[in-house]
């Protein structure tokens, strides 16, 4: 395997999960997927599973879904982005690579944002943004203790 292969290679693998996400972000911010759509769907199950919700529960439940999910897809997608700088730049320190994170996951939410304000039936919320980033934030903190607790000499990378 040649040297511009085995670059290619290591990019490919450090990167993927990223686009993955980002992809996976962009097939959630149509209006297949505004609350409008999701509201059925979600109801079934979730009554399948509980049984019977009046319609103000469940305006209260399917809103904690629907913001659970934009913190845990959010966080998600901002380990995606730290494991590719951790990846991409061996002799940085974590927090330089959370930062850089951080900052992927913050212009992902912003640009999600952006394009759900042109849709009749989303709204772009600079709260959501806010909410995507504590996911992420939350995430990278939770590596990060584990990492302390489990493998702290994989933190003492810099040199």
């Amino acid at each position: 395997m040649s040297s511009n292969e085995r670059r290619l290679k290591f990019w490919i693998n450090a990167w993927w999960p990223v686009a993955l996400g980002i992809c996976i972000i962009a097939i959630e911010s149509t209006p297949e997927f505004g609350a409008d759509h999701t509201s059925g769907p979600l109801r079934w199950l979730y009554q399948a599973i509980f049984g019977p919700v009046s319609d103000a529960r469940w305006a209260l439940i399917h809103l904690l879904v629907r913001k659970s999910g934009h913190f845990i897809g959010y966080g998600l997608l901002g380990l995606a982005w730290l494991r590719a700088w951790w990846m991409t730049l061996p002799r940085s320190m974590f927090l330089v690579d959370a930062v850089l994170a951080l900052l992927g996951t913050a212009m992902t939410a912003s640009a999600d944002e952006f394009h759900q304000s042109f849709l009749p039936n989303r709204t772009g919320s600079p709260w959501d943004v806010l909410l995507d980033c504590g996911g992420a934030l939350a995430m990278q903190l939770l590596v990060y203790v584990l990492m302390r607790m489990l493998r702290p000499k994989r933190l003492e990378r810099a040199g």
